[in-house]
């Protein structure tokens, strides 16, 4: 309380203080603004020229006064004659103060005794054109006017050191008051005595005393507790969670607060007796009490419980650290560091050479060095990657022979293990190494290889205990080595399957410049397929598919997929279209495996879809997707776009209609085509990854090859975990020079005429060789949309890889091939076109169909030469 009001009224001078000197400043600072402001009034000087200056500067000086704030302004001549003032019986009068400065064009301010009181005031010159002082101003304030604020401010200030005052000594009381009650009446003397006491009994005792409290911290540890907790000097007042070096098990003792009543619990090397009382010094538990004692009568047990703890602890870290992969050869690695240096010094693992490629192991086969782990890098011992025939005599061959474990105590003294390579024993020997342990890798009943157990720092020999360990030690890791070997084996088989599904060559065609790429995931090979389709009329059709999940299973359903969109592409279907029959078609697989019980898990889970048909001569892409990403267009420019592509439920939904997007494609445009393994990652979203893919295709001068060199440089996971699949297609367009289109007259004369014109475009392309069965062909055509279509028809030749002639007409029906008979008049017109064509059919547009025949050209395989042989066995008429 004393210090509160030493503070106070320091505090109550400082402000006297500091509102003096601020009231001085305020008054001068005031009084010189006004007085400067005045003596620059621009009616001052002309009035300062009249008869009677104070008629007019009068009336001025108070209306400015009452504005500024200030007790007085006055107009005075030079010889200090006043012209105004705020008591009008002063006026004429001299001005009190001092105004020599201000004759000289200073500004001077001063503090006089006035006629209003005590005043701080200014005196400024007032100067003509010439720079001469004509006049004086002078301006101020009365004292006591500026000093009011500190008057209206002292109550306040008086009523907040009151309050402190008051806070501090209820404060004051308070703490006194729950000092005695904490310390229930002692004085300074007697808790310092008491608490000497305390500390000399506390730390002298030969027992570990530990006391908490409720919220789980460490209030205190004697030195006795810390030595057999292992406690570091600065433990107290810490969480007991966060006590470096606390054994689990007594932590988890202290934070529980129960009883305890001699439990024996191991930390280090010490097995403790720990008794543990709650404490309620206010009726409920808030904390507890622990004495802890070390039982060394009890060392003998103590050696065996920890021997039989480490043990425990090799098998459940065996449990948890070998198999973490389905690889067969990290599975051996995982088994030789989990036991090096806690069991062995040195473990090697041998499998058989089959086990390695996921096959089951021939009886007598040899055994490649997949593993080895120890505690130096110098060792004599077969390196990895050798390939070992064991004789008969070894115990490696006889634990593969017979399935059990064969322990060696002394490797100098076992002829039969060193005859297998009698440098390499001795070399073995003299490194140190001189006790053996030989397990089979054992599961099914088959053994896959053997583990070696190799000691050298411990003089002791492997004993018959250590011996179960490792038999119990390899059998847990046999069964993880069996896992990763028959996934390898399936793992291969479906990379193969999947691999013979997909296209091992793309097709020869002339509408794009295409690159793909394909890599399987590697936790286990997926559904994604893709795939180039060349299509009548010069067109082209791009497929990228996804079937959900892995292994053989998806690979199959793949494959079937993939030959569907292969057969449904041959009826040149619209991309719709095809999705919807494909829809239909997981449909009905689904269907057939719910039907098998036996085969519950062989349907379908899931399957995308992007299929895009391209035409090089209209330049227009049609497309289509069932749940599938949409493709991102790469101008000409280099500008990237995600194509707004209607998205359609996943095949095998049903119910849904698919819809398409058409959109023309300028030349040189890249059409990119990918599944979600490229986009879609652990660390990524699929927009960060989507963004990536453009930013990797935004380069227009690149073929599509190195286009997708640079995206699988961006975006390719190092080991990805589903498979990737990408197909970079850059458009090329059919020219004007290679196509040519007529319209037919609605007539039967109209055919001739065709006739005529086809054969001169056909000397113009220089493939009068194919003239006859071109006319024939196209005289067919024309005949039969004439004469069972509708208007209007047209007709277009296509020169590319083959010679495609295209007959258009408005009507949908569609023509069949059949045999006409002797005294049929008419049915021979589309045999002769399929007899004379490589391949011919009918595709339906909005506006009816277009019947196509492709006849290859002349230096081609089959080109040049017209099939007559198939009439010579026809009847004559």
């Amino acid at each position: 309380m004393a210090i509160v009001v030493l503070l106070a009224a320091g505090a109550l001078l400082a402000l006297v203080l500091q509102s003096r000197h601020d009231i001085d400043r305020e008054a001068r600072n005031r009084s010189v603004a006004v007085a400067e402001t005045f003596a620059h009034q621009l009616g001052l000087q002309p009035a300062l020229k009249t008869s009677d200056p104070s008629t007019i500067l009068q009336p001025l000086a108070e209306q400015t006064r009452k504005a500024a704030g200030v007790d007085f302004i006055v107009v005075m001549d030079t010889n200090g004659i006043r012209y105004s003032h705020p008591q009008p019986d002063r006026i004429g009068k001299r001005f009190v103060g001092t105004i020599e400065p201000s004759l000289q064009g200073k500004v001077h301010t001063e503090s006089v005794e006035g006629p209003l009181g005590k005043e701080i005031q200014a005196v400024v010159p007032v100067k003509d054109p010439d720079g001469e002082v004509v006049a004086l101003v002078s301006a101020g304030l009365t004292v006591e006017n500026v000093s009011g604020a500190l008057d209206r401010q002292l109550p306040v200030i008086l009523l907040a050191i009151a309050t402190g005052l008051g806070l501090a000594t209820v404060g004051t009381w308070l703490i006194s008051r729950r000092l005695r009650r904490q310390t229930h009446g002692l004085g300074t003397q007697e808790m310092t005595r008491m608490y000497e006491h305390h500390d000399a009994v506390l730390h002298a005792v030969r027992e570990g005393v530990v006391i908490t409290d409720g919220d789980g911290q460490l209030l205190l540890a004697n030195d006795e507790a810390k030595r057999l907790l292992g406690l570091p000097e600065n433990a107290e007042g810490r969480p007991i969670r966060d006590v470096p070096g606390l054994e689990r098990r007594m932590a988890d003792l202290l934070l529980s607060g129960r009883e305890a009543t001699d439990e024996v619990i191991g930390s280090g090397d010490r097995l403790l007796v720990v008794n543990q009382r709650p404490t309620h010094p206010r009726g409920r538990p808030e904390g507890a009490v622990v004495t802890i004692r070390d039982s060394t009568e009890m060392q003998i047990l103590t050696t065996r419980a920890e021997t039989a703890r480490r043990r425990l602890k090799l098998l459940y870290d065996a449990g948890g650290d070998i198999g973490t992969t389905l690889d067969v050869v990290r599975t051996a690695e995982e088994l030789a560091a989990v036991a090096v240096p806690r069991f062995a010094d040195f473990v090697t693992v041998d499998l058989a050479d089959q086990v390695i490629d996921g096959d089951e192991p021939a009886p007598g086969a040899d055994m490649r060095r997949t593993a080895i782990s120890g505690i130096r890098s110098d060792h004599p011992l077969y390196p990895v990657g050798r390939l070992i025939d064991f004789l008969p005599s070894t115990p490696q061959a006889r634990g593969y022979g017979t399935g059990r474990a064969e322990l060696v105590p002394d490797l100098s003294q076992a002829p039969g293990w060193q005859a297998q390579d009698p440098p390499r024993a001795r070399a073995i020997v003299d490194y140190g190494i001189h006790s053996l342990i030989a397990a089979p890798l054992m599961a099914r009943g088959v053994v896959l290889g053997v583990v070696n157990f190799w000691r050298s720092q411990k003089h002791e020999p492997f004993d018959e205990d250590e011996l179960s360990l490792a038999e119990e030690l390899v059998a847990r890791a046999a069964v993880s080595m069996d896992n990763a070997r028959r996934y390898t084996r399936e793992h291969a088989l479906a990379v193969t399957l999947q691999r013979s599904l997909l296209p091992r060559a793309l097709p020869e065609q002339s509408a794009m410049d295409v690159a793909h790429f394909y890599l399987p995931a590697q936790s286990g090979v997926g559904g994604d397929w893709f795939d180039v389709i060349p299509l009548p009329g010069s067109r082209v059709a791009l497929v990228v598919g996804d079937v959900v999940g892995h292994g053989l299973h998806a690979a199959a359903t793949m494959g079937r997929l993939r030959t569907a969109v292969h057969n449904f592409s041959s009826l040149d279907l619209p991309p719709d279209e095809i999705l919807a029959r494909l829809d239909d078609l997981v449909q009905r697989i689904d269907h057939d495996h719910n039907q098998d019980a036996e085969d519950a898990d062989g349907g379908v889970l899931g399957a995308t879809c992007l299929y895009a048909v391209y035409d090089p001569v209209s330049q227009r892409c049609t497309m289509a997707r069932a749940g599938h990403l949409p493709p991102l267009l790469v101008g000409p420019d280099g500008t990237t776009q995600i194509v707004e592509l209607p998205a359609g439920p996943p095949l095998g939904l049903g119910g849904m209609p698919f819809e398409t997007a058409e959109l023309e494609l300028a030349e040189g445009s890249q059409l990119v085509l990918y599944t979600d393994g490229l986009v879609e990652e652990r660390t990524r979203d699929i927009s960060e990854g989507l963004e990536l893919l453009r930013a990797a295709l935004s380069h227009p001068d690149r073929d599509p090859h190195d286009s997708c060199r640079a995206v699988l440089d961006m975006l390719l996971p190092a080991r990805p975990t589903d498979d990737v699949a990408l197909l970079i297609a850059r458009t090329r367009t059919l020219g004007p020079d290679r196509v040519a289109q007529w319209d037919v007259a609605f007539e039967p004369s109209a055919v001739g005429a065709m006739r005529s014109v086809a054969a001169k475009k056909l000397d113009e392309w220089e493939l009068t060789e194919l003239g006859f069965a071109a006319e024939l062909i196209l005289s067919e055509l024309v005949t039969n949309a004439l004469r069972h279509g509708s208007g209007p028809v047209r007709v277009r030749l296509l020169r590319d890889h083959n010679l495609t002639c295209e007959v258009w007409d408005g009507s949908s029906t569609a023509p069949h091939l059949r045999y006409a008979a002797t005294t049929d008049e008419g049915g021979r017109g589309l045999f002769l076109v399929a007899q004379l064509s490589e391949h011919w059919g009918t595709r339906y547009t909005p506006e009816g169909k277009v019947i196509w025949a492709e006849l290859a050209l002349p230096g081609t395989p089959g080109g040049g030469e017209t099939v007559l042989s198939a009439f010579l066995d026809v009847d004559p008429l």
